[in-house]
């Protein structure tokens, strides 16, 4: 079916069930970023497929709700569906909820999957549908729709082991308990699927890109819980849990043990699915706060910071012969977005304790590179040739640890403006490098440090400037962040995240120049612990499209010092014409 007719088909389940409005969020019962197969209900439904996102239908109207990173991507993709797109946080576009209700009659019934809806969205609709007497339902409308949904996924379930994890499960279980104390709580419940996998020092592949997999905790002061699909785990990760004390339950048992629970104090995440909450809400106390598991996870220990500058050497050798590789291929071979994507995904595999990408390499060609979560398709992907610039965006999951590089340059000959809006965005990168501070801040506090730059020429990017990093987990990971919108989470040591600033010209060029960071102890003063970035990320930036005059001496001597690190610890692994080639590419501007 295309995506017109299913709307059609949904909307014939509508009728049936006397709803006027059904909202698919991109969600399934763990609310992760990225989803199982099996519960990809937007993108089935509207062909969208970017990570954020809902479609809202009603009897004779859609629409999708999507953010900055997807408004050149969107419409391409929406086109035919009869899904019109919303520009989220763009001034003039109709809260959804508001929308809904100017396109229903009064007393008219809402309904989502409450399996798939987090429980903040949940209170949130049902609080303004209610003032607006409308009535909020849970009718999984789609399981009647989508008819041939994939099977779960069957891959194993394997230990983490201590050597890389570097906290044992018993005492990750010790500390959350610990902090149960301090909220009154007798129950913890744990639904995300990387705190789940932290905790627990086991991975999975359930989720493409995402080393985790499908199940749930559930912690009391004398008991820990997995559900999960028990014949998935290996015999290592059996025994592993076994001496931990952790009781494995069947997957689909979950909410039914839930629903045993009685004059329980239950800590559950606000973002937790409304399923949970319903489970629960009759004869317990629910104390809604987020997972104590999360922050701790966002910490990384000495051992998980040795693991990301292990892979970071071999990640940067993977990307200094793929950037040899490209340079020296394209205009001589018949290339795609996709075909390089594919090769750069052979450099890595190359690397030892290499599992997969962490996520779907973005590889933009000249105006596709402006598409900011662009996916090249094997079919149909733009050929590349030796003109104009390209953005590769890319990253890998390692045993011990997670990467995400974005580098852009030339292919060919590019605009003087090209250059300046690169050297731009590379200000911004360099500026937020440099910065020490205070122990309490918080990641909004220093976005505008790698916007000013852009803000100095009346620019600016439509998506966050940086996010956590998992350890050999999800490359995007909160708490923390760096980006306009108020997260009041403050940075601490032991934080990997991400610093990504751009710029992007619609149907020309795309830039983004992107390196992870550690957040270290810098010094103690009468005033206050501060902090330093450690610049985690090796690879070169290109020469060719960074106009040294518009830099200050500073900006000149980090970049200088930056390249000297990355040729201290990258030379050594390569060696011929690349090497040659590198030394010239990390040579002082």
């Amino acid at each position: 079916m295309t995506a017109k007719e299913k709307v059609v088909s949904l909307r014939k389940e509508m009728k049936k069930n006397n709803i006027e409005a059904f909202i698919v969020y991109s969600a399934d019962p763990h609310m992760g970023e990225y989803l199982p197969a099996e519960w990809q209900e937007r993108t089935w439904l509207s062909g969208f497929t970017g990570s954020a996102g809902f479609v809202v239908i009603t009897s004779d109207k859609a629409g999708l709700w999507t953010d900055g990173r997807y408004f050149t991507q969107a419409p391409e993709e929406l086109k035919g569906s009869g899904i019109d797109l919303f520009k989220d946080g763009v001034e003039g576009t109709p809260h959804y909820i508001d929308w809904i209700i100017s396109e229903t009659s009064e007393s008219a019934k809402i309904a989502v999957n409450g399996l798939a809806t987090s429980h903040a969205n949940w209170m949130a609709l049902e609080k303004k549908l209610t003032q607006s007497k409308r009535e909020l339902k849970d009718l999984p409308l789609l399981n009647d729709v989508w008819t041939q949904r994939p099977a779960p996924s069957q891959n194993p379930v394997f230990v983490q082991p201590m050597e890389r994890a570097g906290q044992s499960v018993e005492d990750k279980i010790a500390a959350i308990r610990e902090k149960m104390k301090t909220e009154d709580a007798t129950a913890h419940v744990i639904s995300s699927l990387d705190d789940v996998a932290w905790t627990l020092n086991l991975r999975g592949s359930d989720v493409k890109c995402n080393p985790v997999f499908l199940g749930y905790i559930l912690l009391t002061m004398e008991e820990c819980f997995l559900f999960v699909d028990t014949e998935k785990l290996d015999k290592e990760a059996q025994d592993l849990m076994q001496k931990a004390e952790v009781d494995l339950k069947a997957y689909h048992s979950f909410f039914d043990h839930l629903a045993s629970l009685n004059k329980a104090s239950i800590l559950i995440a606000p973002n937790s699915n409304q399923s949970v909450f319903e489970a629960v809400k009759k004869e317990n106390t629910i104390i809604e706060k987020p997972v104590p598991g999360h922050l701790m996870k966002a910490v990384k220990n000495e051992t998980e910071q040795k693991g990301f500058r292990k892979v970071m050497v071999r990640d940067g050798v993977a990307m200094v012969k793929f950037l040899h590789w490209l340079t020296h291929t394209v205009g001589k071979e018949e290339l795609s977005e996709y075909s390089i994507g594919q090769k750069l995904h052979g450099f890595r595999a190359e690397g030892k304790n290499f599992i997969g990408p962490s996520f779907d390499s973005i590889v933009g060609y000249k105006g596709n590179g402006a598409i900011i979560h662009y996916s090249a398709k094997s079919e149909g992907s733009a050929k590349v040739t030796d003109h104009g610039s390209i953005l590769v965006d890319s990253g890998g999951q390692y045993l011990e640890g997670t990467t995400d590089i974005t580098r852009t340059f030339p292919l060919g000959e590019v605009t003087d403006e090209f250059i300046k809006d690169a050297t731009t965005a590379l200000k911004g990168l360099v500026r937020l490098s440099l910065v020490k501070v205070p122990k309490g801040t918080a990641g909004v506090q220093l976005d505008a440090f790698a916007r000013m730059p852009l803000w100095e020429e009346g620019k600016d990017f439509n998506h966050g400037t940086g996010h956590g990093v998992g350890s050999f987990l999800n490359v995007h990971e909160g708490p923390q962040s760096i980006r306009k919108d108020l997260n009041p989470v403050e940075l601490q040591a032991g934080m990997v995240l991400s610093n990504e600033p751009g710029y992007y010209v619609e149907g020309q060029y795309g830039i983004r120049h992107e390196n992870l960071f550690l957040i270290k102890t810098w010094k103690e003063t009468e005033w206050n612990t501060f902090y330093e970035f450690e610049t985690l990320t090796l690879c070169p930036f290109f020469k060719s499209v960074i106009d040294k005059d518009m830099l200050s001496q500073a900006e000149v001597d980090w970049i200088n010092a930056y390249h000297k690190v990355v040729q201290e610890e990258l030379s050594p692994h390569l060696e011929g014409e690349v090497k040659t080639w590198f030394e010239d590419l990390v040579s002082p501007l």
